[in-house]
């Protein structure tokens, strides 16, 4: 279990409260996914399936975490390949980085879609669209289990050589999830509230499915004529996320007070087009 991390230490707590951030920071993303799948469920099971996605996520991650040596072994490559111009040593980490990359594209592109379309092909079929309970909590598992991983990779990345690491990452993912519990209701509501923020947020999960295909094929030494396929920085990512949510924030706010536009003069063609007659007074 390893010893327990002697809180009165700065470098314990400063290391608690930075890994508590950052694991608020890299489940932004999750609670994006997880509003979107749940906006398609009926209304009282929204909550219950927003909850049970973080709770899963907050176990997956201490599952991960007591079992940092399978999860050593699974950076090792189980199969490779080289060619003239393309070469690359794939493990079950790079795999399933990869793999949660597609499926992250493929759930962002066929939301997208879904938001577009929909209303057309409710009509010509006669049916909803809705997800039942069991399937969103199937699909918020799936890429819990994704996101834990890169979660975790951070987490010991962070923690290593400090003592009493396991138990300060661990309460670090506790306190995480249940302040994003506690204010993932709200977010949840804001996004759905709100169909520009939703398509704003379906487009950062395709971003981030790229960068996790790129973060797989670099893990796996995946080399394109005798290049190597290098990673996304996270802060650029993340950087773009913020600035593009307030630049969207503004839109929101200016949106409520703007009036509609009255051009000058039109009034003064339709009269004398006879097309309009001011109102008597």
């Amino acid at each position: 279990m390893g010893v327990f991390p002697d809180f009165s230490s700065t470098e314990i707590i400063m290391s608690f409260l930075t890994l508590t951030f950052l694991e608020i920071v890299l489940g932004v993303d999750n609670i994006i996914f997880i509003s979107i799948t749940s906006s398609r469920l009926a209304e009282e099971d929204k909550k219950k399936a927003t909850n049970l996605g973080l709770l899963a996520a907050m176990v997956l991650r201490i599952i991960l975490l007591f079992g940092l040596a399978f999860l050593t072994a699974m950076s090792k490559p189980i199969f490779e390949f080289h060619h003239d111009w393309i070469e690359g040593a794939f493990s079950v980490q790079s795999l399933i980085l990869i793999i949660g990359g597609l499926f992250l594209i493929y759930k962002s592109v066929t939301e997208i879609h879904h938001k577009l379309e929909a209303d057309d092909e409710e009509k010509a079929t006669g049916k909803k669209n809705k997800l039942s309970l069991s399937q969103a909590i199937v699909q918020i598992t799936l890429i819990n289990l994704i996101f834990s991983l890169d979660s975790i990779l951070t987490a010991v990345g962070m923690t290593n050589g400090l003592e009493g690491a396991l138990w300060v990452m661990i309460l670090a993912v506790i306190v995480s999830i249940l302040i994003m519990i506690l204010f993932a209701h709200p977010v949840g509501k804001f996004v759905n509230d709100h169909p520009t923020v939703q398509m704003l947020g379906l487009s950062f999960l395709i971003l981030i499915g790229f960068m996790l295909i790129a973060e797989g094929a670099h893990l796996s030494h995946f080399m394109i004529a005798h290049q190597e396929v290098g990673t996304v920085p996270k802060g650029y990512l993340y950087f773009a996320i913020a600035f593009s949510l307030l630049v969207e924030f503004l839109n929101i706010r200016m949106r409520k007070r703007i009036k509609p536009v009255q051009l000058h003069g039109i009034n003064e063609d339709a009269k004398e087009s006879g097309f309009y007659k001011a109102d008597k007074p």
